[in-house]
């Protein structure tokens, strides 16, 4: 009766902290992160405004297909302010879009130096590399940058992080059983096919 309930209190466990290791408590909530830079407030607004102009164009660009203009303006930003960091973030999404996956990195970098890994610009930057970090295999390494990303209050960077943690796998199979057991036993009255067991929420 015991192991019954310990199984019971697992499946619980994992449907409501699918983050956590099997059995584990759940860990105090980190510190909230610390206020966002003024990103912009160092800059001349005359040069601002026309440097975001130049990457509203190239984004503009980027979502048409064009990645060529795209780069040019996102190039021209960054000739005009070379230390902000949201045209290096934005002109690596489009050498990704290219497939220029080096060259992304390195504007991936320069944008978190730039932004001291803080901010909105620093949120984009850390989910865009682990992004690239995932693809290439590099899974550690994804993950911390998406742990910065979380911090920083990034939904798609913890969504990524619940989808990486290796006790996931072992929670949906805890789920699978948990769930086959129920159908299986209320199979021969006939009258769960489609209930509520039939209706159980899938995590990943």
């Amino acid at each position: 009766m015991g192991t019954a309930a310990e199984e019971a209190r697992a499946v619980l466990e994992c449907l409501f902290h699918p983050q956590l290791p099997f059995g584990q408590e759940e860990e105090e909530p980190p510190p909230p992160p610390p206020p966002p830079l003024q990103e912009d407030g160092a800059f001349a607004p005359e040069r601002l405004a026309e440097a975001t102009e130049l990457e509203l164009q190239g984004v503009a660009a980027a979502e048409a297909g064009d990645t060529a203009e795209a780069l040019a303006r996102f190039g021209q930003a960054i000739q005009l302010l070379p230390t902000r960091a949201s045209a290096y973030n934005n002109r690596a999404q489009a050498l990704r879009l290219r497939g220029d996956v080096a060259g992304a990195m390195e504007d991936l970098a320069a944008a978190l130096e730039l932004s001291e890994g803080a901010g909105r610009v620093g949120r984009q930057a850390f989910v865009q590399r682990g992004l690239l970090l995932r693809l290439q295999g590099q899974e550690e390494a994804a993950r911390q940058d998406f742990e910065q990303a979380a911090r920083l209050g990034s939904p798609f960077a913890r969504q990524q992080l619940v989808r990486m943690n290796p006790y996931a796998a072992l929670c949906n199979q805890m789920l699978a059983a948990a769930m086959k057991k129920l159908r299986g036993g209320a199979g021969g009255e006939g009258s769960c096919e489609g209930g509520a067991a039939a209706q159980a929420p899938h995590l990943l």
